[in-house]
């Protein structure tokens, strides 16, 4: 089984912003990073699952038409908002129900190794049905995650189980890889 809610929430019991991200310098960093591995200047819709806080979707926005965040957790979502008046931010249990829409770029930093390895294939079988041209992001973690699977583990069983979509690293530090995912057949 995946990380429960309860976790999550017990993440942000006593703060809306349990990694700093708002005020770290590594966090920060690796947001502009994030941004520079886009592929293109600009979006009609993307959505970020696990969007917390909404300190990623700060410097997303600007590229986007539209934004959706969801995340699990109430506090986190009230944070996002206040960062990101203009996003839209839904609250959602993963696995469980996606928001809709026609998204051309999705984003998945750190929240792969939260799920479990049925739930990876839920994830890319939804990904797959739902929106097979998107662009992917996923931000992984290098480190110990405190998680039943370790972050480059969880990249690779989703990226194995989404058959449409081609993955490649662009980025990569000691502590966290950046890998983007475009649609196509695989050799």
């Amino acid at each position: 089984m995946g990380v429960g809610l309860d976790h999550l929430q017990g993440l942000y019991a006593e703060t809306s912003d349990p990694w700093g991200f708002e005020h770290s310098a590594y966090e920060q960093a690796k947001f502009a990073a994030t941004r520079a591995a886009l592929a293109q200047d600009g979006y009609r819709s993307a959505f970020e699952l696990g969007c917390g806080n909404g300190q990623l979707a700060r410097h997303l926005i600007d590229l986007c038409a539209r934004y959706t965040g969801m995340d699990a957790v109430a506090s986190a979502l009230i944070a996002a908002r206040q960062a990101v008046p203009e996003g839209r931010f839904i609250q959602g249990f993963y696995p469980g129900p996606l928001p809709e829409g026609d998204f051309d770029l999705l984003i998945l930093s750190e929240v792969l190794y939260f799920l479990d390895h049925p739930g990876l294939n839920q994830l890319a079988t939804d990904i797959a049905t739902r929106w097979p041209q998107a662009e992917i992001i996923c931000v992984t973690w290098r480190g110990d995650t405190g998680n039943p699977l370790q972050g480059e583990e969880a990249l690779k069983g989703f990226a194995r189980a989404l058959s449409t979509h081609e993955f490649t690293c662009v980025s990569e530090t000691e502590n966290y890889r950046i890998d983007r995912a475009f649609p196509g057949e695989r050799t």
